[in-house]
Formats: structure tokens, C-alpha cells, sequence
């Protein structure tokens, strides 16, 4: 079968939220199913190459580091934007969100530049949103329960272009007050969830790989289904730890 190819940007600068896990659950439900995989690393200074990747994915990190790497994303933009118009699959995580919209005011005023890839803008608040959080998240009209972990200062206020992930059933999503978490526009997908997000999401796991085999083959691939029962137990508990039914 076809290599999927994955880039993951910046693993040094951004990578507080157990992001190597994530990317250990895309190859290893690649693997299952038969199809292999590549994973490129990129670095600051590294070009970005819109033609050669299926899925793109980059974690969080501190507002030290978000410094660090947002003006050399800058370099990037033009890159990633053309990417995502061509249907390359994006995961963003925490700091990643605040990075994928058009910027971020920090808890010292310092305006980052944001990527443009999703219609939000973000500023530091004076508290952190921080505990387990569920959502019902919906992508392609589908929907599904999904779980984790948030820890952020920023308050994320979406633009009319951009979609939530969810509906915050527990916790505070993008701003603890509209009810909303994360993004979606054309397959990027940016969000707070951490945890790391994906070992209990199969779900979420599998749309964003679908996507990428599409972006690969130009078919829409019927994925054989796996066994995820301890991917379900893990999202049942953490669910209860909200204080929800499982």
C-alpha cells in the first residue's frame, strides 16, 4: 500500500504534551491496516515542502517557545496555506492552535504572528484553563465523544470561516465561556486537548488518517476497523473523571 507521509514540526521547540505519543498512534494504525509510513521532522530553519507530506502535526509548548518558532513559521506560511488548500491533513495541538490562527497576544502584550490556517485569534488570559475535558466533537457530519487533558492561559475566539471541533459537555474549551473547542476549516483541525489526545480517541485518530490516505491515493479509503477496546476504556475512564457517564 501506499507511504503515508507525515511531518511533525518542531518535536524539540514543541513537545510538553506527550506529542511523540500522538504520532506513535498514527504509524501504528497505519501498520495495522497494511499501509506503511515515513515521518519527517522539521526543525527551525527547515523548509516545508506543501507537495511531499499527507498530514502535518505539531504540539504544544510554552509561550517561550511559541516565540521561538512562530517567526520561523512565518517563513513557512505561504508553504503550510498551500498545503492545507490541497487537502493535506493538519493536527495542531494547544500551543499549535493559538500558532494556526492569525496570532497570539501573549501575557506580556507580545503580539506572535499566527499561520493563517484557521479563522481564530487568541490572547493570554489571566487564569489557566486547566482540568479534563469532553466534547462532542462532529467532522463530516459525523460525531463522537472525545477526551483530554487542557492547560492553557489563552482565550480563543473563532472567526466565521472556522468551525469547532465541539461542544464543551465538561470543562472550559477554547475560552471557558462560548461553549466551544478547537477548529476545524478545510482538514486542519487545531485544538487544547492534550494527554496526549490521540491514544484515546480513535476516532479523531482515524478521520484525520483517512484524510491523509485520500491526500496520498485520491481515493477515499474504507478503513478496516481494529480493535479498540483499550483505546475505549481509556476514553471511558477519563470521561468519568469529569464526573460524566461513561
Amino acid at each position: 500500500m501506499s507511504d503515508i507521509r507525515i511531518c511533525h514540526l518542531y518535536p524539540r521547540e514543541m513537545n510538553i504534551y506527550g506529542d511523540r505519543g500522538n504520532i506513535s498512534v498514527f504509524r501504528k494504525r497505519l501498520e495495522w491496516r497494511g499501509y506503511s509510513s515515513s515521518t519527517t521532522m522539521l526543525g527551525l530553519g527547515d523548509q516545508f515542502n506543501p507537495k511531499e507530506f499527507d498530514l502535518c502535526y505539531l504540539g504544544g509548548g510554552q509561550d517561550r517557545d511559541q516565540n521561538i518558532v512562530a517567526h520561523d513559521l512565518t517563513e513557512k506560511s505561504s508553504a503550510l496555506l498551500s498545503a492545507a488548500k490541497d487537502g493535506v491533513a493538519f493536527l495542531w495541538v494547544c500551543g499549535g492552535i493559538q500558532l494556526a490562527g492569525t496570532g497570539y497576544t501573549d501575557s506580556r502584550g507580545q503580539r506572535l504572528p499566527g499561520v493563517g490556517l484557521l479563522d481564530l485569534d487568541t490572547t493570554a488570559g489571566d487564569e489557566r484553563l486547566i482540568g479534563d475535558l469532553t466534547l462532542e466533537a462532529e467532522l463530516e457530519q459525523e460525531k463522537c465523544r472525545i477526551v483530554g487533558y487542557e492547560n492553557h492561559a489563552g482565550l480563543t475566539s473563532l472567526g466565521p470561516d472556522a468551525d469547532p471541533l465541539g461542544s464543551v459537555l465538561k470543562g472550559h474549551g477554547n475560552n471557558g465561556s462560548d461553549g466551544k473547542e478547537g477548529a476545524v476549516q478545510r482538514r486542519v483541525i487545531g485544538t487544547y486537548l492534550h494527554g496526549p489526545l490521540l491514544p484515546k480517541n480513535s476516532w479523531l485518530a482515524d478521520k484525520l488518517l483517512s484524510w491523509a490516505i485520500e491526500h496520498r491515493t485520491g481515493e477515499k479509503p474504507a478503513l478496516r476497523p481494529l480493535d479498540n477496546s483499550l483505546e475505549d476504556s481509556a476514553r471511558q475512564i477519563a470521561t468519568s473523571r469529569t464526573g460524566m457517564k461513561r
